[in-house]
């Protein structure tokens, strides 16, 4: 039987793949992640939630299937806000001199 080979990504996923500006789809992902989880925890549905951020049912669907290239970062914050959640931003000297400074979310 043969194995199949494979190779090991790197930092993440888009940037392996080759997308343009691959930090800000990292960072988008994990935003969408939060409000998807959010709105798991309080049960609100698809069309709950396109009212709650003015947006349309559809647009919400595809976000949390990972198409959300037409909602900005700033965007994404603005619905954890509408989820009524705080959102700190924090910039801070970079220190680590194995690695290059990057954005997270938390």
């Amino acid at each position: 039987m043969r194995k199949k080979g494979y190779e090991v990504g790197g930092r993440h996923v888009f940037e392996d793949l080759g997308v343009p500006n691959a930090d800000e789809h990292v960072i988008k992902a994990q935003l969408a992640y939060k409000i998807d989880t959010i709105l798991k925890q309080r049960r609100l549905t698809q069309r709950e939630a396109a009212a709650l951020f003015g947006v349309r049912q559809p647009d919400i669907s595809k976000m949390l299937r990972g198409a959300f290239r037409q909602f900005s970062m700033e965007r994404l914050l603005r619905f954890l806000v509408r989820l009524d959640h705080d959102v700190d931003i924090v910039v801070r000297p970079h220190r680590a001199k194995t690695y290059a400074a990057a954005l997270h979310v938390s």
